[in-house]
């Protein structure tokens, strides 16, 4: 028996050297508004992906967009991955799901005027990258892509309150309940 030639494997493979090591911790550390947004991704069949990879940008609580450098932080003498610094917001958050399909960002609360996190998902089986929204805000009702939608489909883009400044997003790749993903190519729902 011969090992498996790169021709053989089956990838992409998500959850290699993509994650890095605080990669939801998009929050300050020991922010005091910081909240903990978590979820599970389902696959078609309404099992859990448990090799996804999750990444998240969103606007400052002041609505900027610029948010601060310091994700890939590297360490001087290994030149491996250090983390975030742990001070400054960024804005992104980057997170493989487990064994699961759960994956958890801790954040803080976006503008009244952008109440989401845009969500972007890279899965087994998908040809390319699926992109949605997060919206954090019961109040996001005046939100243009939200109100476009038909109001069965506008729950799976609401994210669910569970405690307090917790907020649960599970996101489904088909099937009933299936999330509305966003084609940015076209303007339009998929």
């Amino acid at each position: 028996m011969r090992a498996p030639t790169p021709s053989q494997t089956i990838g992409p493979f998500y959850g290699y050297a993509l994650p890095f090591p605080g990669g939801g911790d998009v929050a300050p550390v020991g922010h005091p508004e910081a909240i903990t947004v978590r979820g599970r991704v389902y696959d078609g069949a309404g099992e859990p992906v448990p090799d996804a990879l999750v990444e998240t940008w969103q606007a400052a609580p002041d609505g900027s967009l610029a948010g601060e450098p310091g994700s890939l932080r590297r360490d001087p003498v290994t030149g491996g991955f250090l983390g975030r610094g742990g001070v400054d917001f960024t804005g992104f958050g980057r997170v493989a799901t487990d064994a699961d399909g759960q994956w958890v960002v801790r954040t803080l609360p976006p503008p009244a005027a952008l109440p989401y996190l845009s969500v972007c998902l890279f899965a087994r089986g998908l040809t390319r990258h699926l992109f949605t929204r997060a919206y954090v805000d019961g109040d996001a009702a005046g939100d243009a892509v939200l109100s476009a939608l038909p109001e069965e489909r506008r729950g799976t883009l609401l994210a669910r309150t569970e405690g307090p400044r917790a907020y649960r997003f599970d996101i489904r790749l088909q099937g009933p309940g299936e999330t509305v993903f966003l084609d940015f190519g076209t303007g339009g729902e998929s």
